[in-house]
């Protein structure tokens, strides 16, 4: 299966919410939001969403198929943020410390189960990409991420790629359990 991966933009919004909507239905306790809230948002919500791959500071990149009878059909996406200090989905919405050092967050993981394994690469494309814009545009050296700790299939990926845990920890208030951070040093 071949693929390509880009950075969609606010035109791609129903794909987008498509895409988010299978991740929510695939693998709930990856995620800070339920799928019931998700299949109710507006359009102006979704457009919103996409736009935010054009503000500073924020990425998302998607994997798209190119051939056979599933081309154009989005497989897989990540999505990273800077914030100062930790995000404010690990701080129980407390804003951003402004004295904090900048840090990218790893989030909005999602591989389609129909190509993975037949998709060879696609998540370390994804990561690759994200990795990239991190370092090159973001001028960062780490990528974090927080993963919920019954979510096993997810963290064994993420230490094959090299993420180790940070000892750091939050509660997980829609999915009960915890949300353990791992960070991954960029070369």
């Amino acid at each position: 299966m071949a693929y390509e991966v880009f950075r969609p933009d606010e035109g791609d919004w129903e794909r987008m919410r498509d895409l988010r909507l299978r991740a929510l239905l695939d693998t709930p306790i990856a995620y800070g939001e339920r799928y019931d809230d998700a299949v109710l948002a507006s359009e102006d919500t979704w457009r919103s969403r996409a736009a935010r791959n054009v503000v500073p500071g924020n990425v998302q990149v998607v994997a798209r198929l190119v051939e056979g009878d599933d081309a154009g059909r989005w497989v897989g996406s990540m999505s990273a943020f800077v914030s100062h200090g930790l995000p404010a989905y690990a701080t129980g919405g407390a804003g951003p410390d402004p004295e904090a050092p900048a840090r990218a967050n790893l989030v909005g993981v999602f591989v389609d189960p129909e190509v993975r394994g037949r998709a060879a690469g696609v998540a370390d494309a994804l990561l690759d990409a994200v990795a990239a814009w991190v370092r090159d545009e973001q001028g960062l050296d780490r990528l974090y991420l927080h993963v919920h700790e019954d979510n096993v299939r997810a963290a064994a990926y993420y230490r094959r790629q090299g993420f180790v845990p940070t000892g750091g920890s939050f509660p997980a208030v829609l999915h009960g359990g915890a949300e353990q951070e791992m960070v991954l040093a960029l070369r």
